[in-house]
């Protein structure tokens, strides 16, 4: 009996011990298995997270490879990733987009990954572009006066010397420590005047830096050639006419042209330095056609002066110039209506060979919103005086002008002229002028750049 019961004990413990090592080893399977999936996971996140530093060596990469090589887009391909020790661990692939008219930056993107989880990539996408020197709400390569009914809203920068007695809200800058302040900036007798001085309070806010390396305006003239082979090959060129074309925007992306056919009488107007018998304002004009604005942002190359105005949709760069180029032919730009943005997208370029007048017969209050450049002569409203009779009596002094944009003007820039007491007696009453920040790096087609590509976008993508 007794015999019988230990036996029974013993039968039951090695039950016990068979349930009990069962669900001990199903558990250490289930711990074990855990344990392995979260190191796989582990891994996974750092091959993940590797691949994600590997995508931004790429762009880094491709970063150096435009600084050395501005030129040249096609180092799009795969590349070996190494460790410190020289191993291969990992890939990334780069692609590149060449810049182009209506997109000047450079896009890049990189793909990255590791050689242990292939599976795992990351990619990364940026912008990379030079600023334009449309950053500048104005620049000149001359002595320039702003006078106290004058504002600016944006950097500007003066290879000459600068009288600040407006208002501002940026940096002034000027490439002479001294320079000679002639009767044109009020100073009779001439006089030797700091880079920057004036009535402003630019100096209190710290807006003043003089001198400063002077900007090479050299730089800034674009190659006329080849503006005006892109507009024959896909843009619009416009063949020389006797008295210039008027170009009308429409805010739906087109463009009607007119031939213009008669001037107004010629009137008197001093350009700083002499005397001038001319006309700048239409008198008659036919229409020629109506033009879609190009889809590639090719230029409008007129071989005549041109006159400008409307509301613009779209990118577009204007230029007026004559080739071969020859001092007495050079074209310029009259703009003799507002000129306005339909959106934000939206850039226009004035690019003349010589001048960008505002004429006699100037709306009262004017706005341009665009980016200027005058490469061998200056924006400008000549003076006429305010004669007893007409058209001087009622043009001769307007009441405001607005820009927003930029302008760059290679000799004397102004809209207004005023006496030995800073009384308006020509142009403009009051002159506001700010930069429009978006075509730093967005500007209007074929418009010049410099420095060192910039990373303007960076956006990791699927």
């Amino acid at each position: 009996m007794i015999i019988l019961e230990i036996k029974k004990a013993k039968g039951a413990i090695i039950v016990f011990t068979l349930v009990f090592g069962t669900i001990f080893l199903m558990l250490l399977g289930a711990l074990t298995g855990f344990a392995l999936f979260q190191a796989r996971l582990s891994e996974e996140s750092i091959a993940r997270e590797m691949a994600f530093q590997i995508a931004e060596a790429g762009l880094n990469f491709a970063r150096w490879h435009l600084n050395h090589w501005p030129d040249n887009f096609s180092f799009g391909g795969e590349y070996d990733f190494k460790n410190p020790e020289g191993e291969i661990i990992g890939k990334y692939r780069l692609t590149v987009e060449a810049p182009t008219p209506c997109n000047p930056g450079t896009k890049i993107i990189t793909e990255g990954w590791t050689l242990t989880f292939p599976e795992k990539k990351r990619k990364i996408q940026a912008i990379y572009a030079k600023p334009a020197l449309t950053k500048y709400a104005f620049l000149t390569n001359a002595n320039v006066w702003f006078g106290p009914d004058e504002e600016l809203k944006g950097p500007f920068h003066s290879n000459g010397g600068i009288r600040m007695d407006g208002e501002q809200n940026s940096l002034a800058t000027s490439a002479k420590q001294t320079y000679i302040c002639g009767p044109e900036h009020g100073c009779s007798p001439p006089q030797e005047k700091p880079g920057i001085w004036g009535q402003g309070e630019g100096a209190l806010k710290g807006l003043w830096q003089f001198p400063v390396p002077p900007l090479d305006f050299n730089s800034i003239t674009q190659d006329l050639a080849q503006l005006k082979a892109a507009a024959q090959g896909s843009g619009l060129y416009l063949p020389e006419n006797p008295l210039g074309y008027h170009l009308k925007f429409r805010n739906n992306g087109t463009v009607d042209i007119y031939r213009v056919t008669r001037l107004k009488s010629p009137v008197w107007g001093y350009d700083g330095n002499q005397w001038i018998w001319e006309s700048n304002d239409i008198d008659q004009e036919s229409f020629l056609q109506t033009y879609t604005l190009s889809a590639f942002c090719a230029p409008i190359y007129v071989e005549s002066n041109v006159w400008v105005e409307g509301d613009y949709k779209g990118k577009v760069t204007v230029v007026a110039a004559k080739l071969p180029e020859m001092p007495s032919s050079l074209k310029k730009i009259i703009i003799s209506g507002n000129i306005n943005m339909v959106d934000n997208n939206s850039a226009l370029g004035l690019i003349a060979q010589k001048d960008i007048l505002i004429p006699l017969y100037s709306p009262d209050n004017l706005e341009i919103k665009a980016a200027l450049i005058a490469q061998k002569g200056h924006i400008f409203r000549y003076y006429y005086p305010k004669w007893s009779f007409e058209p001087y009596r009622t043009y001769a002094i307007r009441t405001k002008i607005e820009t927003f944009g930029a302008m760059a003007t290679n000799t004397m820039w102004t809209f207004t002229w005023v006496n030995s007491q800073n009384q308006v007696v020509s142009g403009y009453r009051t002159t506001e002028m700010s930069y429009n920040p978006n075509l730093t790096f967005s500007p209007p087609p074929y418009f010049p750049v410099s420095g060192e590509p910039e990373m303007i976008n960076w956006d990791e993508i699927q």
